[in-house]
């Protein structure tokens, strides 16, 4: 893991880690939906080849969300997958409603469409577990996109997951863009939803990160109400001591001092809310103790110099 190359990667580092990136409504909807909108006739031509037999493929809702709600609607029985990109495990979270996957096994196995299909109200079995998945890999097929503006999907989707498994799986929450697509013939509907994280859509969709060092309150408050901008965070600074053993730990006493490292001055860590989001070096301007800011704290490679010492020690 390397630090951002950036100081537009490193406010976004900083807004992730205190409240979870997510971005103005109107926005964030508005870019959910030109993607669905180009996604949508992809997708209906794609399961018209699949099936045989044309079902149409409408936008039905683009809203805000949280991950956490991707599967409140679907009801008791559905399928459901996650499916990663280059930079998240949790890029796209798809769930498909049994009369989605009614009309989808209808239609691939010879029925008429012009018929209405008998609901399914039971656990799924493996052919309509595969069949979902084959519907999963078409949306997001269509809806990865290509060139800068992709998502990056890592493709093909994880097999889809049904019954206890589905509804058990925790998914890390976050705030996040839903969209639902129909899929209907002419005796029945369904539905498949799309939840995002707004992080992967503001990231991946937003054309303003190089907009230049000079806008950086302009970039804040993009992202931010006025409300959120107002409010104070406390920070704290804090600098690391020498590294001790446990024996000698339990050797201290009331009084006793103890040293700093060499490298200590350089090394505090500026903290808000219980994360850290720089690393500074210590010093004193005047009579005011001060912390100069080096570069924003990378927690992968704090891990891996971690565990120099250690192996050093074993050595």
């Amino acid at each position: 893991m390397t630090s951002p190359g950036s100081p537009a990667e490193a406010r976004s580092l900083i807004i992730e880690r205190l409240v979870g990136d997510s971005g103005e409504a109107a926005q964030v909807i508005g870019t959910g939906r030109a993607m669905a909108e180009r996604a949508a006739p992809l997708l209906q031509k794609s399961l018209t080849s699949e099936l045989g037999v044309p079902v149409t493929v409408d936008l039905r809702a683009v809203e805000v969300s949280r991950v956490s709600e991707a599967r409140s609607r679907a009801g008791d029985t559905f399928a459901m997958t996650i499916v990663a990109s280059s930079t998240s495990s949790d890029a796209m979270t798809l769930v498909i409603d049994a009369p989605a996957i009614a009309i989808m096994i209808c239609t691939l196995f010879g029925g008429d469409p012009d018929l209405p299909v008998s609901p399914i109200e039971r656990d799924l079995s493996q052919i309509e577990i595969d069949v979902s998945t084959m519907v999963f890999q078409q949306v997001a097929q269509a809806l990865n996109g290509s060139g800068r503006r992709s998502l990056d999907l890592r493709l093909p989707v994880p097999r889809a997951m049904s019954g206890t498994e589905a509804k058990r799986h925790v998914l890390r929450d976050g705030a996040a863009i839903r969209i639902v697509l129909g899929i209907s013939t002419p005796a029945d509907s369904g539905t498949v939803t799309v939840m995002m994280p707004q992080r992967v859509v503001l990231a991946s969709r937003d054309s303003a990160v190089a907009a230049g060092e000079n806008d950086q309150g302009a970039s804040w408050r993009a992202r931010f109400s006025e409300e959120v901008m107002r409010s104070t965070v406390a920070l704290e600074a804090t600098m690391p001591l020498a590294r001790l053993t446990l024996g000698d730990l339990a050797g201290f006493e009331i009084g006793q001092v103890i040293e700093f490292e060499e490298t200590a001055q350089s090394q505090a860590r500026l903290s808000a809310r219980g994360k850290t989001l720089f690393v500074c070096e210590f010093g004193k301007l005047g009579q005011n103790y001060t912390v100069r800011i080096r570069h924003p704290y990378d927690a992968g490679q704090d891990f891996i110099d971690g565990l120099m010492p250690a192996a050093a020690g074993r050595a």
